[in-house]
């Protein structure tokens, strides 16, 4: 009777502990943080138990993409039109709820600043869904010491040096699709295709022989399935998380962790043939997974990465770099197939720099003096930055600028809103004006933190000018050979998966020159 008595007693102590721990987490806790932002006139949606404003923002952003836009480049309501109603109604540093997590959305440029260039170390990447860990982890997720260590491997990878030796590479695989382009020219010098799948592959192949000396079939396989787990990872982002799920045997979580460990596999073999290219002396291109094996060739295990290190930051660059470039190239090309003569106009300069024939392939000093072409690129990355949307998490309570976070604070700056931001670019805001980039980055906007397509401060994408010259290079190449519009199967709809994609893909008519 007593060992029941006991049972009984223990069984309602952890049930209490329980309830009063979720009571916390789900209620007590988001209406202090509530509280405190609002005594500072941070306000926004009301807070709804465990959801926030999860359901609205699903909703809107459904609405959103479930039709069409025409050919404008007013994409903001369509990518975050819960953001975009929120700061018309509350200003621009106001609050949402992802969850029981207060999100404050910054619009103020000076903050921004502050919070990306963190000189005191007061932020971090929020945690992120144990599901999305699957796809990779790596530099863009590491924290601290970890983080400051595995940056200081990879940047010699991202050297001007190293990347002007690349060049040929690039070219390679730039004038190999475009003589198989040519190729599918019709009798009357036109043809369609959808430049979304083609220049995706372009950018694997590019990544594939650059950064691991691996060929295209390696690097398609990898892609295709990293592909695949980030439309699996998109599902898990949009519903708030519950702990334990990933272990779960449902379907999705079974095919997540299948891709994880194919990926995983091939990548490993990867590895072996190039640890034993290391130590048989006959490596000779210091590519990326080059420079991760031989950083470990030291005694001091504090800068050694270990096997999972390297793997992880292979499955981030197969994926981050091949979609930013692959992404931003896209757009351009519907941007100017929208815009003929700025089109025309940075045909001009790549024929009076470079030339219309592929008998000297382009160097890297006449790149760098495509202006128009940068111009271009850079007008491009603001109406259609590849990754809309950062997040900050604060870990202990910091003031900035006279506004104090509490710990456990998220900071959402949405860099497609800032870029579209009237009192920071004009009436144009909306408007392709690569001419605003005229006299550079820094005097483009009225601030010149107000363009930040890859970050800012020390986390500033370690892979910023690898995409840069990748794109100027493919861009050029193509002026070159083809003018191009839309074809009448395009619809403009922009939407965020991981990046800023096209709904329903790029389909373009080229005609050869």
């Amino acid at each position: 009777m007593e060992a029941a008595l006991l049972i009984c007693c223990c069984v309602v102590f952890i049930s209490w502990v329980f309830t009063v721990k979720v009571g916390y987490a789900i209620w007590w806790r988001p209406r202090v943080l509530g509280k405190q932002l609002e005594k500072q006139g941070i306000r926004g949606p009301p807070y709804k138990l465990l959801y926030g404003n999860v359901k609205e923002i699903n909703k809107l952003n459904q609405e959103a993409i479930s039709k069409p836009m025409g050919h404008s480049h007013q994409i903001v309501p369509r990518i975050f039109p819960f953001f975009l109603e929120t700061v018309q109604n509350y200003g621009k540093i106001c609050v949402t709820w992802f969850g029981e997590t207060p999100r404050v959305i910054i619009m103020d440029t000076e903050l921004i600043k502050d919070i990306l260039s963190d000189k005191f170390g007061h932020f971090a990447k929020p945690p992120v869904n144990p599901l999305v860990i699957l796809l990779a982890q790596g530099l863009a997720l590491a924290e601290g010491e970890k983080w400051a260590r595995q940056r200081r491997i990879i940047n010699p990878a991202f050297h001007m040096e190293k990347l002007k030796g690349m060049l040929p590479e690039f070219a390679r695989c730039c004038k190999e699709m475009v003589e198989r382009w040519e190729k599918l020219v019709g009798e009357d010098g036109n043809f369609e295709i959808d430049v979304l799948p083609e220049l995706q592959n372009l950018t694997v192949d590019v990544i594939s022989r650059t950064a691991f000396g691996s060929s295209f079939e390696e690097g398609k396989r990898i892609f295709e399935l990293q592909q695949e787990q980030a439309d699996l990872c998109i599902q898990a982002v949009r519903i708030i998380y519950i702990p334990g799920f990933r272990f779960v045997p449902t379907e999705k979580n079974m095919r997540r962790k299948k891709i994880h460990k194919k990926v995983r596999g091939i990548i490993q073999e990867l590895i072996q043939k190039k640890e034993t290219e290391i130590k048989s002396g006959t490596l000779y291109n210091h590519d990326l997974l080059g420079l991760l094996l031989e950083s470990n060739n030291t005694n001091d295990n504090k800068s050694k990465l270990t096997l999972d290190d390297v793997i992880e930051e292979c499955k981030l660059f197969y994926f981050a770099g091949q979609e930013t470039t692959s992404t931003l190239l896209t757009w351009t090309m519907v941007v100017l197939s929208m815009h003929p003569t700025w089109q025309q106009r940075a045909r001009d300069e790549v024929m009076q720099v470079i030339g219309s024939q592929y008998t000297y392939l382009p160097t890297l000093e006449q790149l760098s003096h495509l202006k128009i072409v940068n111009m271009i690129l850079n007008e491009v990355l603001r109406l259609y930055p590849p990754g809309p949307l950062l997040l900050r998490q604060t870990y202990k309570r910091i003031s900035l600028r006279g506004i104090d976070f509490p710990a456990g604070v998220e900071l959402a700056l949405p860099v497609i809103m800032i870029h579209h931001d009237r009192e920071l670019w004009g009436d144009d805001a909306d408007e392709f004006q690569p001419t605003r980039f005229s006299d550079g980055v820094s005097k483009a906007s009225k601030h010149p933190f107000a363009f930040f397509p890859f970050g800012g401060g020390p986390r500033i994408c370690i892979g910023q000018n690898f995409a840069l010259i990748e794109a100027k290079m493919v861009l050029a190449m193509v002026l070159m050979k083809f003018s191009f519009h839309l074809s009448p199967l395009y619809t403009h709809a922009p939407c965020q998966q991981l990046t800023l994609q096209p709904q329903h893909g790029a389909p373009i008519i080229l005609h050869k020159l």
